[in-house]
Order: C-alpha cells, then sequence, then structure tokens
C-alpha cells in the first residue's frame, strides 16, 4: 500500500476522515471527492472533459479524446460515447418509474447528452439476500420494457448477491456506448459567450416524487416522476443541424449543480431568470413545505441545452413538438461579462443572487 497518499489525501481528509452522504449527493462535497482524489489519479484525456461520458474514437490505436481537433473527422474509425452509472435508488418502486426503467435512462440520457445514439447497455445486478423474487421480477421486466422503448439492448452483465442486512433491496449498475453520427464537438469547453440555455420541462418532480413516497406525504395531488429517455429529442435537434455547444442532465444536484458544473468547466459566466424555469404548481408547493429549493432537485428526464443564439428560437421549436419537450423554455444565457465559472440568477423581484452548488445532501439516495 502507498502510505504516502493517505498521508497527502488532497481531500483533505483531515476534514472528512471518512465519506458522507453528501459524498455522493451531486454538490460540492461530490465535485471535491471527484476533482482531488479521482481525477488526478485516473488522469487521462477522455477523463478530463468532464463530461457526462467518455469520447473517444477506436480503431487503429487512435486515442483522441474530447481535445482533439479530429473530433469531426468522419473518415476516420468510428466516434463512440461511453458512459457508466451505479442507481441505489431508496424506495425501489415509485410513481413513474422504478430502480429498474431508471436504471436504463440514466445511462441512455448520459450517452445522449454527449450527442450520442445509444446502442448497448450492460446490466449489474447486487441483490441482497431476502429480496423477494417477484420483486426482482418486476424489476428486471421494467428494465426490458424500458430499453425497448429506448431502443438500446442490453448485451451483457453481471449478479452478484450480497448478505441479507448489506443490500438494501437490489443496487444496479448500468453501462452504455454510443455512436456520435455528427461532427458537432459536444462539451462543456464548447460553451461560447451568447449561447442560449434551453431546458426540456419542468424541473423537481422526481426528487418529489421519491420523498413523497419515502416520507409518507400526502399532496393533493400524486407527483410522478419525469423519468424517461431523452436520446430522441436529443437526436432530432441534431439532425435538425441545431447548434449544440454543451448539454447536461439534471439528475443529483439538479439544475444548479448542472449549471455550476458547466460554468466551472467553460470558465464563463452563466445567467437565468428564475421566472423563466418551469417549475409545476404541486412541486413548488411541496419544496415550500419541505423547506427545497427546486433548482437543487433532482429530474431524471430533464436536460438543458446550450444553443448557438441564431438556431435557439428553432431548437425550442423542435423541443416543444417532442412529448418530452412540450413544455420546454429558454432560462437564460452565457454573459460576455459575466464572471468566470459563476452562475447568477434574477429572482422574480428583479434582484440577483448567485447560485451555488449545494453543500450537503438535500435527497439522499434519489438515484
Amino acid at each position: 500500500m502507498n502510505t504516502n497518499f493517505t498521508l497527502s489525501c488532497p481531500i483533505p481528509i483531515s476534514d472528512y476522515p471518512y465519506v458522507l452522504l453528501a459524498h455522493g449527493g451531486g454538490g460540492k462535497l461530490t465535485n471535491q471527492l471527484i476533482a482531488k482524489m479521482f481525477v488526478p489519479l485516473f488522469n487521462n484525456p477522455e477523463l478530463e472533459a468532464q463530461h457526462d461520458g467518455a469520447v473517444f474514437r477506436v480503431g487503429g490505436g487512435d486515442r483522441v479524446g474530447l481535445s482533439s481537433s479530429e473530433m469531426g473527422d468522419r473518415k476516420g474509425s468510428p466516434l463512440l460515447a461511453f458512459s457508466t452509472d451505479s442507481y441505489v435508488i431508496h424506495p425501489l418502486f415509485f410513481p413513474g418509474g422504478d430502480i429498474g426503467s431508471m436504471a436504463v435512462h440514466g445511462t441512455v440520457n448520459d450517452l445522449a447528452m454527449c450527442g450520442a445514439r445509444p446502442l448497448y447497455l450492460s446490466a449489474g445486478y447486487i441483490i441482497e439476500e431476502g429480496l423477494p423474487m417477484d420483486t426482482l421480477w418486476r424489476i428486471v421486466q421494467s428494465m426490458a420494457q424500458a430499453a425497448k422503448n429506448a431502443h438500446v439492448s442490453i448485451v451483457t452483465g453481471d449478479t452478484k448477491v450480497v448478505d441479507r442486512g448489506k443490500g438494501d433491496g437490489v443496487f444496479i449498475n448500468t453501462a452504455g456506448v454510443g455512436i456520435i453520427e455528427h461532427d458537432q464537438r459536444i462539451a462543456p469547453q464548447s460553451v461560447r459567450p451568447g449561447d442560449v440555455l434551453i431546458v426540456n420541462g419542468d424541473i423537481g418532480r422526481h426528487g418529489i416524487a421519491i420523498m413523497a413516497v419515502r416520507e409518507g406525504l400526502e399532496f393533493e395531488t400524486i407527483i410522478e416522476s419525469d423519468s424517461a429517455p431523452v436520446a430522441d429529442l436529443v437526436l432530432q435537434l441534431l439532425d435538425a443541424r441545431v447548434e449544440i455547444h454543451c448539454m447536461r442532465d439534471l439528475t443529483r444536484g439538479g439544475m444548479a449543480s448542472a449549471l455550476n458544473e458547466i460554468a466551472e468547466g467553460s470558465q464563463t459566466g452563466i445567467a437565468i431568470e428564475e421566472r423563466r424555469v418551469p417549475v409545476r404548481d404541486d412541486v413548488n408547493a411541496a419544496c415550500e413545505l419541505l423547506g427545497f429549493d427546486p433548482l437543487y432537485v433532482a429530474c431524471e428526464g430533464r436536460f438543458v441545452a446550450f444553443v448557438a443564439p441564431q438556431d435557439a428560437d428553432r431548437a425550442l421549436e423542435i423541443m416543444r413538438r417532442h412529448p418530452l419537450g412540450a413544455d420546454a423554455a429558454i432560462i437564460g444565457s452565457v454573459k460576455a461579462d459575466g464572471y468566470p465559472g459563476v452562475v447568477m440568477m434574477k429572482s422574480r423581484i428583479g434582484a440577483n443572487r448567485i447560485v451555488d452548488m449545494i453543500s450537503g445532501e438535500q435527497l439522499p439516495r434519489i438515484c
């Protein structure tokens, strides 16, 4: 064992001698853990892009990464996207979905955020001893149907069983491969001043749906998760040759964390308007009751696209014609005079405030 790693751990370990739930919440501690512990040791050109997946070219020993000028060379070998995600959600079933369908949607969406057409998935199950077979069967059936709906094939996988009381039912990992069929370079580093931010629908429903079931809360209406595969919508934008500079799905940490990650990765200033961000009345009321900010509540079928200004109106029109983009909205832009790496929001009363990454854990185990 390399004891120097322990002595020089850059988190620093003296501040966090043990892993906290907040380290998996998609906020500051998650990003600190990734940036200071994992990235320096696993460093490579593909990882440096800090995107929702890795983009690389295969064949002939050519590793281009996202930083290569050969990204748009369609004469070479195929350009692929690769992503992986793990799902530890509690409860396993919730209004609008379950851990099986969400495991498909999450990885399909990560590939779509790279601008890829999802093709193949793997599925790894870690099952707790004592899980009812009926429960597992429901999850597997849901996963199979979700894959069929998303036009992907589950082609490999793994199954492990852990001792009773040490797995909380079932955890699922999915990894996915997709192909990039266009010449756009979609990455945080492509964001530039003037880009228009478009979100494909209302935010916050997934997190509130999970919390309602977990805590036994009853609202006037049942709030269903927005869990869905968005690849078809993204591909329609790309087929129409909409100039997209970056995309990010609004999962852990919600919209606020996604925008902060892109602002930091692109070193640009982002400005949004609160009145333009679509939030359903029932979700907003639930957030007020629970003390949550909708900007930080996770979604599983929502993404933000950074679109060139000349294509913004056309992109919005294409989105609104799609079922998963019917409530799409322009919420802000990238500012030439903004503070690099900072997200600002103009409130409903006209005041400006910084939208920072969340420090702790607002909603654990929502994905």
